[in-house]
């Protein structure tokens, strides 16, 4: 599933396209995603004009002169800008129609994604109770503390938990745990406040370097421009089971924790 280093890289991929054109018309091919696409989505965008192109949690939002439109990507969903021109191929289920001839599309092989319109973002049901970005101010080792007060579900489900910070998702929280030396099954609640500013800082680390790889190609992902992400060369614990740990040595374990699988090192995360 892209997660928020995916997205990110998708944003970064399309904005300079986007920002500023408008959007001549919509092409709906199946309405049939995780949310439906709204029957008179051609009718609320056509010749609206993309003002930016933003990114919260795992969702873009492309703000428009009225209203934005919502876009999540789903399991294994892709967007690319294209001349208007090119033929639709399986599981292209949205264009949106540019200004300047080219189009927005999204192929989306198993209909987890959704586009959706919404008058205001921010107050989106989807949005509006989700948690700090890891790159915000209030993002801390303070902030992550004062949360886990009380708390007795493994860590690693705590960082997921997109109430508290959005956009850790299983990867990257395996690959945070393992920099920050946290074993990913110990209660959220038995963990110091130094040790959760260590946590806060390797989320940003792992997050900032995955952005820059591209992302994660484990196994669907890829860019706008059809590129994979390169960040899965940097995994030092995630699908390594069995292997040395590229710190200590010993072998790196897997484990079920939330109903994910979970990697880490018994040495060195405690």
């Amino acid at each position: 599933m892209p997660e928020l280093p995916e997205v990110e890289t998708t944003r970064r991929g399309i904005a300079p396209h986007l920002t500023g054109r408008r959007i001549a018309d919509v092409t709906v091919r199946n309405p049939n995603l995780r949310w439906p696409v709204p029957a008179d989505l051609a009718e609320r965008v056509r010749g609206r004009q993309i003002q930016a192109v933003r990114r919260r949690a795992k969702y873009l939002v492309l703000e428009l002169d009225a209203g934005a439109l919502l876009i999540h990507l789903g399991m294994s969903g892709n967007l690319r800008v294209l001349p208007g021109d090119s033929p639709a191929r399986p599981h292209d289920h949205v264009d949106l129609m540019l200004d300047d001839g080219r189009m927005l599309r999204l192929n989306d092989p198993r209909r987890f994604g959704a586009v959706l319109w919404t008058a205001d973002w921010r107050s989106h049901p989807l949005i509006a109770g989700l948690g700090p970005e890891p790159f915000d101010e209030a993002f801390t080792g303070d902030y992550l503390y004062e949360r886990a007060q009380g708390r007795q579900q493994a860590v690693k489900n705590f960082i997921m938990d997109a109430r508290v910070v959005t956009g850790v998702g299983n990867i990257y929280a395996s690959e945070a745990l393992f920099r920050a030396g946290i074993h990913p099954a110990r209660a959220a609640g038995r963990i110091g406040r130094e040790r959760y500013g260590r946590l806060a800082a390797a989320i940003r680390e792992v997050l900032e370097a995955s952005i820059a790889a591209g992302g994660t190609t484990l196994r669907d992902f890829t860019d706008p421009s059809g590129k994979p992400g390169y960040f899965v060369l940097s995994l030092q614990v995630y699908g390594r089971a069995d292997l040395p740990c590229p710190r200590c040595g010993g072998a790196v374990r897997q484990q079920r924790i939330g109903q994910r699988s979970s990697f880490f090192c018994a040495r060195c995360q405690h």
